[in-house]
């Protein structure tokens, strides 16, 4: 029970920092469920999106790793040396969730589309996304998405 409310306490920390200003390094999420943020290691190149968060046997609470492209185009992830469950949140370059995908499967090979048109990809810890109701429509807010007009623009 202890656990709960550590966890409780955590999270309530984690929404009231959402109001901070944006920093490369963490994220915001805003939804008709609230908000959250995140910590973010961003991968903006082609050897570090490739890297992804292969041979990594966890993932910290509230932390995540954004992978930021050049331009909106289709993509698709797959889970090839991944050790650990992951949700992937599809965002269009005006910061807008337009797909997310639940819990991936730890070292699958199959691809999991995004769709069209997408500029950055979330990955969490699998099943939070859920958890948050973090889902289509929800907004995002960081630098990357500062140059297309964002539905959440940083303070």
């Amino acid at each position: 029970m202890r656990h709960f409310f550590v966890s409780i306490a955590c999270f309530f920390a984690l929404v009231q920092h959402a109001g901070a200003a944006c920093s490369n390094d963490s994220l915001d999420v805003r939804g008709d469920w609230g908000r959250v943020s995140f910590q973010v290691e961003v991968v903006d190149t082609n050897e570090s999106r490739a890297q992804g968060l292969m041979f990594r046997d966890e993932l910290a609470a509230f932390s995540g790793m954004l992978f930021v492209y050049d331009r909106p185009q289709r993509v698709a992830f797959w889970m090839k040396n991944t050790l650990i469950a992951l949700d992937m949140i599809f965002i269009d370059d005006s910061g807008v969730v337009q797909h997310v995908h639940d819990s991936a499967v730890p070292g699958d090979l199959t691809p999991i589309p995004g769709g069209d048109d997408i500029f950055a990809v979330l990955e969490i810890n699998g099943g939070l996304a859920g958890q948050l109701q973090l889902a289509e429509g929800s907004q995002i807010r960081h630098p990357a998405f500062a140059a297309s007009g964002p539905a959440w623009p940083c303070e």
